[in-house]
């Protein structure tokens, strides 16, 4: 009788997992089945043990025939409802079964820092010719825990974030490999220090460069929570998992704009799902991971263990290739992927031992092979309107720089720094023998250079600004063309009179004279005012914002957007001057789809990147406005978080200085990666910064947030930025921050 009750505690189990993955009781005939059960259930004393057993292995024929259909029908919602699961395994039974020993680091269990971000020390074994070898490895992943609330559901706050770096850093000295599982629907968005966006951009910046071998696997992915941890030289996925830019809900309550308080309609909802390509098979048709690791049927749970070996094996063996792939025995390493590769089983165990410790030149190529990857992901997500002859010239005029740039900077200035420092030495050891000789005169140059020097630099600021007046008629808003007053917002508090519109958008920029509150202005302004006249100098305008995911309705309103602005992104890259020093300069602007960022917009940011580096200029992000990833390129826009972020770090290694700044509205995916892992970040006056919105801060702590929650003066308040501006002071305060800020290796320096 016990082994009776228990194939029907198993049948109940897996006739109710049945209906939570399709959604409804009505699929197939699964509400009839569950009928079925229940008078068997009822009948359990009614019936002999021979008639039992015989309506049990009935039932348990039929719901096989019932899973296995389901299996071959799965959506993508359905494989959303199967990562969701309470039955599916989660990190703490990868732990206990891939690897044969761990130590968790940070806290345990509620005492942790971040419940749901664990960080381990662990060891893995493998028989490799009838001898076990053992290696050990830092886990570090998300942990949705079984009925844990305190597990946060996978969502870190930003100081499990924080935690997780700590111990990415940890294995870096100790040159062990990294292996990451992400099982989180997405960060949790507050912005209390660290903040969810700021550490997520601080994660991958340091992740850029990581000397370690990287492996990640995901679960569930949820936009920018995934790339907290899931920047790696390579990148798995369960089969029955999803990765996307953001939720089927959440994107279908944006799609159809659905008030907050309305319940989204489930079709919406599954439409969106497919709309997303969220699933593993569409993230591998995209290349934006690298292999799928196969589950059992309607997905892995936690007593499965075959499938805990296989995620052992497969483990193994993606380090192993990561590692290979950076040894000089290039022979060695392509026969041995080969191999791998035609692999249609996996065997029990590995067959040759390869050590993961690296030596100084395969770190080096690990790093290239790694920037390598992440500057080539997403590229066709793009449309390129340019002719075959356009390509080539671009080709030719771009090698032709670089062997310019590189004799001028990498090899005459480098020279010219070598002699001045050999004659810094001999004058400073002959000082002391002609100095009381040239000491009397060298009093009398020092005086009047200190004087000129002085008036120089008192007067550098206010020459310039007459040579190039800030506001002058070279440009007027058309705002300021209607004959009215309007309202500051702050009039109540702070007393301000109504301002005439012709006044407030041309004399005064935008800004109240009483209180400096600023009301937003178009980019075309900043174009005129901030940089000197006619010095811009627009590059790679050919690059386009296109529909790789197929997006239905999207094409229309993307050839709107290009009708309105005249542009084809919502990134404007130019080459400028402020106040006499070049820049390169990447500016996102609000008139094209609110300033969001896709394949496009990450291609053309990583080429300003690397034009700035080539050309030793400094490089500035001004955000007019963002409105973050653009959800109708799925994950080909996630990537453009890592993309654009290991861009930005090859060029502040190489000496340059990125600055950002932020205005009118700055939120989300670009916050969380390539714009907030900036040294110097600055808002101008009356911008709003931060990583969610108040709607969906609401729905995700379900507390209300306060209405100045994202003003600059908060996040200069909790380290965000490092100072704000007034829009007027802008051009002035650049040119300081150009100045002053930054290393020796610029060229104006």
């Amino acid at each position: 009788m016990q082994e009776i009750r228990k194939r029907l505690l198993k049948i109940d189990e897996r006739i109710n997992y049945l209906i939570q993955v399709k959604g409804s009781t009505t699929w197939g005939n699964v509400d009839s089945l569950q009928r079925r059960f229940g008078e068997v259930r009822d009948a359990l004393f009614d019936l002999s043990r021979e008639a039992l057993l015989a309506k049990i292995s009935g039932l348990e024929e039929e719901l096989s025939f019932l899973e296995e259909r389901a299996e071959e029908s799965l959506t993508s919602m359905d494989r959303v409802r199967i990562v969701r699961s309470p039955l599916r395994f989660s990190l703490k039974d990868i732990l206990e079964n891939v690897y044969d020993d761990y130590t968790e680091l940070g806290g345990e269990e509620e005492a942790s820092i971040d419940p749901s971000m664990v960080c381990a020390k662990a060891t893995i074994s493998a028989q490799v010719k009838g001898k076990t070898v053992t290696q050990q490895v830092m886990v570090i992943g998300h942990e949705k825990g079984h009925g844990e609330e305190y597990r946060n559901g996978g969502s870190s706050k930003p100081w499990g974030n924080e935690k997780a770096l700590r111990f990415m850093k940890v294995a870096q000295t100790e040159g062990i490999p990294i292996h990451s599982y992400i099982f989180t629907p997405g960060s949790f968005p507050i912005e209390e220090y660290p903040g969810a966006g700021q550490q997520i951009a601080r994660n991958i910046y340091v992740m850029t460069k990581l000397r370690v071998p990287i492996i990640s696997l995901i679960s569930e992915g949820g936009s920018g929570g995934a790339e907290a941890i899931g920047l790696s030289d390579y990148r798995m996925m369960f089969s029955h998992g999803y990765y996307s830019v953001i939720s089927p809900e959440g994107a279908a309550a944006i799609e159809g704009k659905i008030r907050e308080g309305e319940k989204v309609p489930a079709e919406m909802v599954e439409a969106c799902a497919e709309r997303l390509k969220i699933t593993a098979k569409d993230n591998r048709r995209l290349r934006t991971i690298d292999r799928i690791i196969d589950e059992p049927r309607l997905g892995g749970k936690r007593d499965d263990f075959a499938f805990f070996k296989r995620i052992k094996f497969e483990m193994i063996r993606a380090t192993d290739e990561v590692v290979l792939k950076t040894k000089s025995l290039r022979a060695f390493r392509a026969y041995e992927l080969k191999l791998k590769r035609s692999e249609e089983e996996f065997p029990e165990d590995p067959h040759i031992d390869v050590s993961w410790e690296l030596t100084r030149d395969e770190i080096r190529r690990l790093l290239e092979l790694r920037s390598k990857k992440y500057r080539e992901m997403a590229c066709h997500g793009l449309c390129q309107q340019s002719t075959l002859i356009g390509n080539l010239a671009r080709r030719v005029r771009r090698k032709t720089s670089q062997y310019f740039y590189n004799i001028r900077y990498d090899l005459l200035q480098s020279h010219g720094k070598q002699v001045k420092q050999v004659m810094r030495d001999v004058s400073g050891e002959s000082s002391a023998v002609i100095k009381q000789v040239t000491g009397p005169l060298s009093g009398v140059l020092d005086f009047f250079s200190r004087k000129k020097t002085a008036r120089d630099l008192k007067g550098l600021i206010s020459s310039q600004e007459s040579d190039e007046q800030l506001y002058d008629d070279t440009y007027t808003s058309p705002l300021a063309n209607e004959d009215r007053t309007v309202t500051c917002p702050n009039s109540e508090r702070c007393g301000c009179k109504d301002l005439w519109v012709p006044d407030l958008y041309g004399e005064f920029g935008g800004v109240c004279e009483t209180c400096g509150y600023h009301f937003p202005l178009e980019y075309e302004w900043y174009l005129k005012h901030l940089f000197d006249r006619d010095s811009i100098r627009e590059f790679n305008d050919d690059i386009a914002a296109g529909n790789p995911l197929g997006a239905s309705g999207f094409e229309k309103r993307l050839q709107d957007a290009i009708r309105k602005t005249g542009r084809r992104s919502s990134m404007i890259t130019f080459d400028a001057r402020v106040m006499g020093i070049e820049v390169v300069v990447a500016m996102l602007y609000s008139n094209f789809r609110n300033g969001t960022v896709g394949s496009a917009e990450g291609e053309k940011f990583a080429q300003a990147a690397e034009r700035a580096r080539m050309m030793h200029r400094p490089l500035l992000s001004y955000v007019h406005t963002t409105g973050g990833i653009r959800i109708q390129e799925g994950t080909l826009g996630v990537t453009q978080m890592p993309k654009c972020t290991m861009a930005v770090r090859e060029y502040v290694d190489a000496g340059g200085l990125y600055i950002v700044v932020y205005d009118n509205n700055s939120y989300a995916g670009p916050v969380a990666s390539f714009l907030g892992c900036s040294n110097y970040q600055f808002a101008i006056r009356s911008s709003r910064i931060g990583f969610a919105g108040p709607r969906v801060i609401r729905d995700t702590t379900g507390d209300d947030i306060p209405p100045d929650y994202h003003s600059a003066r908060n996040a200069l308040k909790r380290g965000h930025i490092h100072g704000i501006w007034d829009r007027r002071e802008f051009r002035v305060n650049l040119y300081k921050s150009l100045m002053t800020m930054g290393g020796k290796s610029l060229y104006y320096r």
